[in-house]
């Protein structure tokens, strides 16, 4: 486990989204730890290892020294990697890969374009936005109603099922609502404000069958208030995923920075197994 101190400076620290240890552990269910330069989370039969330095460039050798030790150390059934470069060693046996990059909102040098300030002044008057510490079952129903007309992997899907969990336990976690004029929750935003230097956008949907045109953007702006309220310098938006959540991003001034690799590597029964574990203790 972490000490407090060790949990501190992982948040000075942190780069990206899975150093929020809050986060990770209420999604994982995993305990967290620290090994040198580097956070991983464990549990029965599982590792995660977040592969980005906490300070200092990223280095595949070190990176694959630390990993090496881990996996003699705890002989994981089902070991996750995520970093800029994936090591030797998972590179020739991964059951599942992917590579994508992470976005980021520079605050700094924010700047909406006419079309966009338009949009938001059209929709603004239709939709009230709150901030909320907790979730309810009009998000469970919204996101039901997401999985259901995106079908995402099973991943996802089980991320958006932890959420009440993890809102509920997390003190730097913020849902950000859009209600329609008939008191129907038409989008939602969740946001940790848990990293010193930057927020994290951590999931959102909306509603087609409540559906108010540019509800995400008016969401994502009062994202754009939290943020700067609470003294971030950038807001994380997480990975590009596909080319309209690019584009959203992009339209807001979001840019990729920073590459991210994926590899699941794993022995004996399927990863379906330890999803649905995750989705019958919610």
């Amino acid at each position: 486990m972490l000490t407090p101190q060790e949990e501190e400076h992982i948040y000075t620290v942190a780069c990206v989204p899975e150093h929020i240890v809050s986060l990770m552990v209420s999604v994982s269910r995993g305990e967290p730890f620290l090994a040198d330069n580097f956070v991983y989370y464990v549990g029965n039969n599982w590792l995660i290892f977040v592969g980005y330095p906490l300070e200092g460039s990223f280095s595949v050798d070190t990176c694959e020294a630390v990993l090496r030790d881990l996996r003699k150390r705890f002989r994981p059934e089902y070991l996750w990697f995520i970093g800029e470069m994936i090591p030797s060693s998972l590179t020739s046996n991964c059951t599942e890969r992917e590579s994508d990059r992470y976005y980021k909102l520079d605050l700094s040098s924010l700047k909406l374009n006419g079309d966009l300030r338009r949009a938001l002044r059209k929709t603004s008057p239709s939709l009230s936005i709150e901030r909320s510490r907790t979730m309810a079952h009009q998000h469970t129903e919204l996101s039901e109603e997401f999985i259901r007309r995106e079908k995402p992997s099973p991943r996802i899907k089980a991320f958006f099922l932890a959420m009440p969990n993890y809102v509920s336990q997390s003190p730097t976690a913020v849902v950000l609502n859009g209600w329609s004029s008939k008191g129907e929750l038409s989008a939602y935003y969740v946001v940790d404000l848990g990293a010193k230097a930057f927020a994290t956008y951590v999931v959102g949907c909306h509603s087609k069958k409540h559906y108010v045109p540019h509800a995400s953007d008016l969401l994502f702006l009062e994202m754009i208030h939290l943020s700067q309220e609470s003294e971030k310098n950038s807001i994380h938006l997480g990975l590009g995923v596909n080319p309209g959540i690019r584009r959203f991003k992009e339209k807001w001034g979001g840019l990729p920075f920073l590459k991210y690799e994926f590899c699941e590597q794993r022995a004996g029964h399927p990863i379906a197994s330890f999803l649905r574990s995750i989705e019958e203790k919610l």
